[in-house]
């Protein structure tokens, strides 16, 4: 079974297990086929880490391809021209929108060197079949779904943050495919025919993934950057490395959970599950005034702790081990039993979130949970080469001596946590999200929504959330207002999406009693396809 939020890439996954393939096979080549079909949300020039598990090899670990900061970078480059940041914390915003719009945004990609490793160390497939479908997506053209369309035209003025429509317009490449002729962007139904990605997926096909990182795709990216007042050279990409390390491990209702260590967000998702396990979360009615004062206090301190403390632990300690401790989170559990209420300190704005995510599990037992984005797109194209850079400069704390500050290769803290879940030894649940700051805590009331409210996975990802990772209480706009009336009774500030499925984007599958179940979450335009005959292709 795959899981993901576009219909062509869980079509590009599920041919690679009809064909033989295993899970890793079929996420890679979805995550292809993701660049070309949501090219603001992932790509070849982003990044991502991916949770694999092959019990037949005895492999369990993460593979971690995080954008890495230019090694010219300094922590004092932008100390004058901070002027916000937004009120999730995902995002600094500086003067001119220099760090999320154009080239200086653009850290070192790591996807490239990401899908070519995952499929060197765990994958069956060639190189060059994992990137065909998308390199003919690409050629051909894909359709313009809803989400994409909205991702495209949302209006961010209001927070100081650069619009993606004005991305989309900031390089020849994007104006000639992404709009229409009379100058406004293209619409629903729409096709996007990227001939310049094509012609770079089959360039990297044919010489491979170094080519990216010291071969002729590296030349032009490195001699458009300094062209431009980019930051990325030569050095960077031959530079690059990505890294592989064990999950991070929680436990939930005695349930084992695997997921991202820093730099990504499963230490936040764990932290949640941590506080709330000292609750009878079940015993409550779902989406009711004391669930979400609940979840809304926990987020809040979760989010106090990543604020203070998540980083790159090659460049700062990261207390993993106290942040997830029992005397540490039941004290934080006790605090919210006293009706003691955080605060969260912010320089105030909004943030989009530019993301998505992958789930695959296949009939041998391999399960794999890959995120990966472009942080946010920088608009920023390389005549030629079609793809758009990440952004992700600007989630880079310009304040020097913090956490998540600036420093040169150092990885920017991510909010990805692709999660794996275990019941008897065996994988229960495979899941992760797109979302920005909001996927550790959406991640982590998917999960309470199966196993504290049993819940179908479908049912799961598509339950009203919630988000508290500032000091509003944001709710989906299918919370009953009486709901929400009551929770501002108490003191509360709330917020209401527009959206009636908000808050990431949780696509996940559970594994009960021989049985595969997905679900897509209907926010985004996704599936769940349960590859029935894959075992007989295999065979």
């Amino acid at each position: 079974m795959i899981v993901a939020p576009q219909p062509e890439a869980v079509e590009a996954g599920a041919l690679a297990l009809k064909r033989g393939g295993n899970a890793v096979d079929a996420a890679i080549a979805a995550a292809f086929m993701q660049g070309v079909v949501d090219p603001q949300m992932a790509g070849i020039g982003g990044f991502g880490s991916m949770q694999v598990y092959m019990p037949s090899r005895g492999v369990h670990e993460i593979l971690e391809f995080y954008a890495r900061a230019s090694l010219s970078a300094t922590p004092q480059m932008w100390t004058d021209k901070l002027v916000g940041q937004s009120g999730d914390g995902f995002a600094f915003l500086l003067k001119d929108n220099a760090s999320e719009i154009g080239y200086l945004a653009a850290c070192t990609p790591g996807s490239v060197k990401g899908y070519a490793a995952a499929l060197a160390r765990y994958g069956t497939f060639d190189w060059t079949d994992v990137i065909a479908p998308a390199a003919a997506e690409a050629r051909r053209g894909f359709t313009v779904r809803p989400h994409v369309h909205w991702f495209w035209t949302q209006d961010q003025s209001g927070s100081g943050q650069a619009n993606t429509i004005d991305k989309l317009r900031f390089s020849k490449t994007g104006r000639e495919i992404y709009f229409r002729t009379d100058g406004s962007v293209k619409r629903p139904g729409d096709v996007v025919v990227n001939a310049d990605m094509a012609d770079t997926l089959e360039l990297l096909a044919r010489r491979g993934p170094e080519d990216f990182y010291r071969g002729e795709i590296a030349g032009r990216i490195a001699d458009d950057m300094a062209a431009h007042g980019g930051l990325i050279s030569r050095a960077d990409l031959a530079a690059y490395e990505l890294s592989v390390v064990p999950p991070l491990w929680g436990e939930y209702r005695g349930l084992k959970i695997a997921t991202s260590p820093p730099p990504g967000s499963g230490l936040s998702m764990l932290q949640v599950l941590h506080i709330l396990e000292h609750f009878d979360i079940g015993a409550l009615e779902h989406g009711a005034a004391e669930h979400i004062i609940l979840l809304a206090e926990a987020m809040k301190r979760m989010t106090i702790d990543k604020d203070a403390h998540m980083g790159d632990p090659a460049y700062v300690d990261v207390p993993v081990e106290r942040l997830l401790s029992a005397a540490h989170c039941g004290e934080m559990a006790s605090r919210i039993k006293a009706g003691e209420r955080a605060v969260v300190q912010r320089l105030g704005g909004k943030s989009a979130r530019d993301t998505t995510h992958i789930s695959v599990v296949d009939d041998a037992g391999n399960a794999v949970a890959l995120t990966h984005t472009l942080g946010s797109p920088s608009g920023a194209i390389t005549d030629g080469l079609g793809f758009m850079y990440n952004g992700t400069m600007s989630r880079f704390d310009p304040r020097p001596g913090r956490a998540g500050s600036i420093a040169p290769g150092k990885r920017r803290s991510s909010s990805a946590a692709p999660t794996i879940v275990f019941r008897d030894e065996q994988p229960y649940l495979v899941i992760g999200a797109p979302g920005g700051s909001y996927i550790a805590p959406s991640v982590a009331q998917g999960l309470m929504n199966v196993i504290d409210f049993g819940m179908s996975m479908p049912e799961a990802v598509a339950a009203p959330r919630i988000a508290a990772v500032s000091n509003v209480i944001e709710v989906s706009n299918r919370i009953p207002r009486y709901v929400t009336d009551a929770v501002a009774a108490r003191g509360y500030a709330l917020k209401r999406s527009w959206q009636s499925y908000a808050f990431a984007a949780l696509h996940g599958i559970r594994l009960e009693g021989g049985r595969r179940e997905g679900g897509a979450d209907p926010q985004r335009d996704g599936m769940a396809l349960d590859v029935a005959d894959a075992r007989e292709a295999r065979a």
